[in-house]
């Protein structure tokens, strides 16, 4: 009897523990949102650790992928492919930043803050960028 409770406890704290508090959210990929032509929208999420995004492609021709130079020491890189949605799981603390590749030059870029952001929000704001999506990560990650 006494082990049967027990077990019931551990399974409890188990169940408990799980990432089910985890969140999944949502960021479209736009030819036209609410700041303008080509966008992701919203431009920035907020997330915790172990949260989901999920990229969905509301207009055809676009896709995310990370930066490179905007990734927190030790994360994952992702790529979707074009006109499909991707969804990506963030366990790492940090700021990505993200890209479409077709219209990046044209400032299609956005960012997931992972908990507080810090191990790398000083360095993904200073990433090389072309001219407008620099425009646009200087609006977003102030």
């Amino acid at each position: 009897m006494r082990i049967r409770l027990f077990l019931a406890g551990a399974v409890a704290v188990a169940v408990a523990a799980s990432p089910a508090s985890a969140k999944d959210h949502i960021v479209k990929m736009l030819n036209k949102g609410s700041a303008g032509a080509m966008v992701f929208e919203p431009a920035v999420t907020k997330i915790a650790p172990g949260d989901t995004v999920t990229f969905v492609a509301a207009d055809k021709g676009h896709n995310a992928e990370s930066l490179m130079g905007m990734l927190p020491p030790g994360a994952t890189p992702f790529k979707g492919k074009m006109s499909q949605n991707l969804t990506v799981k963030f366990a790492k603390p940090g700021t990505y930043g993200f890209k479409c590749l077709p219209h990046y030059g044209m400032g299609m870029v956005g960012a997931v803050i992972v908990g507080n952001g810090a191990p790398n929000a000083s360095q993904a704001k200073m990433s090389s960028n072309p001219p407008k999506a620099k425009q646009v990560f200087a609006r977003i990650l102030k």
